[in-house]
């Protein structure tokens, strides 16, 4: 047996590469196996690209959980394809994956995003809760009319008709102060705040500062006159 070949599971028209820290799919496989194998798991490997799938005319189901597939993700035209999951990766924009989706992947049915950053619950964010889960699986029916299982859910009738009445609307954006911690140069420990005017901030080179105070001092049973009659003011 070639050594190439001791590296996959092969059960009928089902081929398991899982574990292998490959960064790519293999020529092989798609040379061997990919005009009969209906499903492909790809689990656990290091992959950044899955261009080697056009070789898969057939495939039905893939799996490519727990790798390292971010944004530029590009799947070749899969007609057959109706289950995808892509659990454990570094997809965060999820309006792009969904358009893409939705022009290669006609016959999709099945969809799990879990362990993204663009599918947003608690097991990538503690600061998200079901409510934003919900608006994300909205948004994705509205890109994705025909899935009939979203992660870990089947879709429901209601499901359906609130994405069709108000889905595109309920795309989960950051706020834009925590878009910024991830911006390149962005200063991780902001000066604490001061009411200072800038002038007399450093204490390396302190200015005295002069300016209008708004309150007025009148001296009444003030803390500094405790043993001045009041009427002696």
């Amino acid at each position: 047996m070639d050594h190439n070949e001791s590296l996959v599971a092969l059960n009928g028209t089902q081929i398991s590469f899982i574990g292998h820290d490959c960064k790519d799919i293999p020529n092989f496989l798609g040379d061997k196996y990919g005009h009969f194998a209906r499903r492909l798991d790809l689990s656990f490997n290091q992959l950044r690209s899955l261009t080697g799938l056009k070789m898969f005319t057939e495939l039905e189901e893939l799996v490519a959980d727990n790798n390292l597939l971010g944004n530029d993700l590009r799947l070749p035209r899969l007609p057959n394809l109706h289950t995808l999951t892509l659990n454990k990766n570094k997809l965060t924009d999820i309006e792009g994956l969904l358009e893409h989706l939705g022009d290669v992947t006609p016959s999709l049915g099945y969809l799990s995003l879990l362990g993204n950053e663009a599918c947003p619950n608690q097991l990538v964010s503690l600061d998200k809760d079901e409510d934003d889960y919900q608006r994300y699986r909205y948004f994705v029916l509205h890109k994705l009319p025909h899935l009939k299982f979203l992660d870990t859910r089947k879709v429901t009738m209601k499901e359906v008709m609130e994405a069709e009445a108000r889905g595109e609307f309920m795309k989960v954006v950051k706020p834009k102060s925590e878009a910024l911690l991830n911006e390149p140069g962005f200063e991780s420990h902001p000066h604490p705040y001061t009411p200072l005017p800038q002038g007399s901030r450093d204490a390396r080179n302190h200015k005295g500062v002069f300016t209008k105070c708004r309150y007025i001092y009148y001296g009444k049973h003030s803390e500094g006159n405790r043993f001045i009659r009041n009427d002696q003011l």
